[in-house]
């Protein structure tokens, strides 16, 4: 049996993007999910696929990793392979060994499944681990309430309020009208929506984007914010409630997000919206030269 590393083309990306949908599943831990990936093509197809790894075995897709900027590998693998122990040994010596190129030069740090053989292996050799984070999921089975604010669904007219909206929440956020037309053209973004939210006096304060990984599969929210000038008003909960309801309706079983656990705020939103809890999660450090 031969096992490949490789970078893959942007011709390979609806691939990845259809296993990536297939891995989903409520009952096991957040893992990497489509929408990552559709979040990520904002920066265009070819740069997408210049920054995903992947996993083969006699031609079979069995991992695939997320370079999510210059010091974080996300990885994830098919359900049925957590425990094999030729892949765990694989990805830790690929992630271990710089001249494998699988990872940038500096400090990466790499998210792996909790129930995953590598975290065993990443142990073993030295790897500490991060910050914690708390996964959120909001089960979809019932009718979603009302959220409270006029929602509307961003197409490409509407771009330029969502491009702004995301500015004004997120300090030094680059996001521009173009960034959403390339994110809106990606593979993923066929099973996702942008909502903007508006105030009673018809102001846009809250933007999220939502990605289906198919019916009947746990959809993911990425990214939510509420404009800065707007925060304190319960915004940010009614936006969350709204981005439930629209996953629901494109078929999710649930809806799922992860927010680091030093924000106390962040997880008190998700959680006012009817979002629980689920157990931390940390990313693995290298060893210490």
């Amino acid at each position: 049996m031969t096992m490949v590393t490789r970078v893959p083309g942007a011709d390979e990306l609806p691939e990845v993007v259809a296993a990536l949908r297939e891995w989903q599943d409520d009952h096991a831990p957040l893992r990497l999910h489509p929408g990552d990936l559709g979040w990520f093509w904002r920066w265009g197809a070819a740069t997408t696929a210049s920054a995903v790894r992947t996993w083969r075995r006699d031609g079979r897709l069995l991992a695939v990793g997320l370079l999510d900027g210059p010091g974080l590998l996300r990885l994830t693998t098919a359900p049925d392979t957590r425990q094999d122990e030729e892949l765990a040994r694989r990805l830790a010596d690929d992630i271990s060994h710089p001249d494998r190129d699988v990872l940038p030069a500096g400090r990466v740090d790499v998210e792996a499944p909790a129930d995953a053989l590598v975290q065993d292996l990443l142990t073993e050799a030295g790897w500490g681990t991060g910050e914690p984070w708390t996964p959120l999921r909001r089960d979809l089975t019932e009718p979603v309430e009302d959220p409270g604010l006029r929602i509307e669904t961003v197409g490409p007219r509407s771009a330029p309020v969502r491009a702004a909206l995301q500015r004004a929440a997120f300090d030094g956020s680059t996001f521009t009208d173009d960034r959403w037309h390339a994110m809106a053209s990606g593979v993923p973004y066929a099973d996702a929506r942008c909502l903007v939210g508006h105030d009673e006096r018809d102001v846009p304060v809250a933007v999220v984007t939502v990605w289906s990984a198919g019916p009947g599969r746990p959809g993911l929210l990425e990214p939510m914010g509420v404009h800065r000038d707007h925060r304190g008003r319960g915004h940010g909960r009614a936006i969350t409630v709204a981005a439930a309801a629209a996953l629901r309706e494109l078929g999710s079983s649930s809806a799922r997000v992860c927010t680091p656990s030093a924000l106390a705020g962040a997880v008190a939103t998700y959680r006012s919206a009817g979002f629980r809890p689920e157990a931390e999660v940390r990313d693995r450090c290298p060893p210490t030269p």
